[in-house]
């Protein structure tokens, strides 16, 4: 018989794997099932008792309300705006997803905002494609092709050695275990998208994927928030990796780490990543699919130099490292821990998983969206380890 550990580490390893299948191939969102079927299946699965499964919500310390001189007033203009630009990576093929994206996040905020677009792709985009997301907007729009040399496994790479792991993970039914443009794309968002020539102005950003969902109105701007309060990373949802796809990640951090510790900030959220002072990784990564971020976070010394040694070790092709768990670590050891900061006032879906404000937010913002429905209450939520790094 299973012990129960290892009922919830196979729980765990379901709900991340849908995780990789849910990122990448988004013209799969209308065959998976809900967070609620698959909820319904895990019946008997014991998880870490909490509040939030027994739907009683406290309000926890690490939210930390955006200030009210940061909304829009009634009536009033946009005044100011961010150096800032909402990036998409997609390709041809998720059309009708980045519609249904864009159509929502205009409502909700960039119609009131106006922020620029751009859009990458690893092959050039449509006439189609084109036209279509250009007629959601007002805002500007550049569209722009990755080079082959930051997109594909480069020539370094062992493919015998890459294959035998990604055989290994195929045998372990491990998702996307033997996907190289997987590879490619976490390979790219971990340390080159925002070294492309079309992202270079720019100094915030706002990552949106085809197929999400905003539910709330949005009266204040996240990007004039984040760049006045000196904020370096902003989330909505997190929760911890599939292990079997990292396992040498955190010993090549820990290696880093021993190198250059004068890169690694002082006031530091390293209590967000590890439940034993660095020892060892328990998993917990932000969600990537929703990032709003300060691109200089990731062109300063230190994560360029993190960057460089993660590449080295070829984990992202020999492994599978995703650009969620890489980005979470660099920011938890590279931006003070007050400068990482919860979006709850933004209601977001990614399938199956959706972050719904609670009160008071989710009256103000016009939430159209169900406060149970609230991955924040799940027992593998890593909420808890973000409260953690404030008290």
């Amino acid at each position: 018989m299973m012990t129960k550990t290892r009922y919830v580490v196979l729980a765990l390893g379901i709900v991340i794997s849908l995780h990789y299948i849910l990122s990448f191939s988004h013209e799969e969102y209308g065959r998976l099932m809900s967070f609620d079927s698959l909820r319904n299946q895990w019946k008997g699965v014991p998880v870490q008792k909490s509040d939030a499964q027994t739907h009683v919500w406290h309000e926890p310390p690490y939210k930390t309300p955006v200030p009210e001189k940061y909304y829009l007033q009634p009536n009033s203009t946009v005044a100011r705006r961010a150096n800032a630009v909402i990036f998409m990576l997609a390709r041809n093929s998720d059309l009708k997803g980045i519609v249904q994206s864009m159509t929502q996040l205009e409502a909700s905020f960039n119609g009131k905002f106006g922020y620029p677009y751009v859009f990458l792709n690893e092959e050039p985009f449509s006439d189609e494609f084109k036209r279509s997301v250009t007629a959601l907007t007002q805002s500007k729009i550049e569209f722009g092709l990755i080079p082959r040399d930051i997109w594909y496994q480069p020539d370094w790479i062992d493919e015998a050695k890459a294959a035998a792991s990604r055989q290994d993970m195929v045998d372990h039914k491990v998702i996307y275990g033997w996907s190289v443009p997987y590879r490619n794309m976490c390979r790219f968002n971990s340390g080159y998208f925002y070294r492309h020539e079309l992202l270079q102005k720019y100094r915030y950003y706002w990552r949106v994927d085809p197929d999400v969902k905003f539910f709330c109105t949005l009266d204040y701007d996240p990007f004039l928030f984040m760049q006045d309060e000196n904020k370096k990373y902003g989330f909505t949802i997190s929760l911890p990796e599939y292990e079997r796809t990292i396992p040498t990640l955190w010993a090549a951090v820990k290696e880093f780490i021993a190198e250059n510790p004068e890169l690694v900030s002082p006031d530091n959220a390293m209590g967000f990543l590890s439940d034993d002072g660095g020892q060892s990784y328990n998993n917990c990564h932000f969600w990537s699919n929703f990032e709003i971020a300060d691109l200089d976070l990731w062109r300063g010394e230190a994560y360029t130099k993190f960057f460089a040694h993660l590449e080295a070790k070829g984990g992202f092709y020999y492994e599978r490292w995703g650009d969620a768990p890489v980005h979470s670590i660099g920011a938890a050891l590279f931006a003070r821990k007050d400068q990482i900061h919860f979006f709850d006032d933004i209601g977001y879906r990614h399938e199956p998983i959706q972050h719904c404000p609670q009160p008071p937010a989710h009256t103000r913002g016009q939430c159209k969206c169900n406060m149970g429905d609230n991955f924040d209450r799940e027992g593998w939520s890593c909420l808890n380890r973000y409260d953690r790094i404030f008290t």
